[in-house]
């Protein structure tokens, strides 16, 4: 059963923002390869590896990113450590870049990005430790034992007195 489905939409947008950055990145250096000029006395050797290289990394972060979403859903449980700092990144990467593009690419990159910065924010915020559970479970103390659910006694221990 699936109970929250916004960590399986998070993982399978980020694999294909993945793929998609990856494989437009490894195109521009096609293309800047095969094109054999200089911008501004750069070498295009060093811009088409420099260009494919970029979307190798950045789309193995994404890639790495969705496993991340992928396995919140899969244990449907928030993330924690150093996953939770991933997916923080990553909605800082897409807050940025989203920033960027509205004057660069145009409103409809502004709107993606803002939809998967608002996705990861969501995923980050909505999971909060899984499913709830009752008052004694896990406890390790049997009902009415005058502990409370938590393992707290019942009632608060006596004030120190004065010597």
């Amino acid at each position: 059963m699936v109970r929250r489905p916004v960590a399986w939409v998070v993982a399978l947008v980020l694999f294909a923002e993945a793929l998609g950055t990856a494989a437009l990145n490894w195109f521009l250096g096609v293309v800047v390869d095969r094109q054999d000029m200089s911008l501004a006395g750069l070498d295009p050797d060093v811009m088409s590896t420099s260009s494919k290289i970029g979307g190798v990394v950045f789309g193995l972060y994404f890639a790495l990113c969705g496993l991340v979403a992928l396995l919140v859903a899969l244990r449907d449980r928030a993330p924690a450590g150093p996953g939770r700092v991933l997916l923080i990144s990553a909605a800082v990467v897409h807050a940025l870049l989203g920033a960027a593009t509205w004057g660069l690419v145009g409103p409809t990159a502004f709107l993606y990005m803002v939809v998967v910065l608002a996705l990861i924010v969501l995923l980050l915020m909505t999971y909060d430790g899984g499913p709830e559970q009752p008052a004694d479970a896990g406890s390790g103390t049997a009902p009415g034992s005058g502990a409370g659910g938590d393992g707290s006694p019942v009632t608060p221990p006596a004030a120190p007195t004065a010597p």
